[in-house]
């Protein structure tokens, strides 16, 4: 029988700083390839993480910083169209980017 030597739980941006350089990335493409001229820089979407989840987070920031985009009475459909876009970009954008990807201090312990 194999001994069990590690077991991991992970959770976006638990093991690894993938917000910044992964999903803040994965955003702006997914906006550019909605014909969107929005971008969140590194201070906007650090602001933007006090908002849990994605499709809340757009929502949000048009509510707060975009009150020039018209009004839709699809407002959740491209919220949730946009964020569905965020899965299919963020594996390649993490694996062309792993350099920038920063690992938490701490995150992983070793246990004899």
């Amino acid at each position: 029988m194999t001994e069990l030597h590690a077991l991991i739980f992970d959770v976006d941006g638990t093991l690894a700083n993938t917000e910044r350089d992964g999903h803040r990335v994965a955003f702006n493409r997914a906006f550019a390839e909605a014909g969107l001229d929005w971008h969140w820089s590194v201070s906007l979407y650090g602001e933007l993480l006090a908002v849990a989840g994605g499709k809340e987070r757009i929502r949000f920031y048009l509510n707060h910083y975009r009150s020039d985009f018209p009004p839709t009475a699809n407002l959740d459909r491209l919220s949730a169209d946009l964020h569905a876009a965020i899965p299919q970009a963020l594996p390649r954008i993490v694996g062309f980017r792993s350099h920038s990807i920063t690992p938490w201090g701490g995150a992983i312990t070793q246990r004899s």
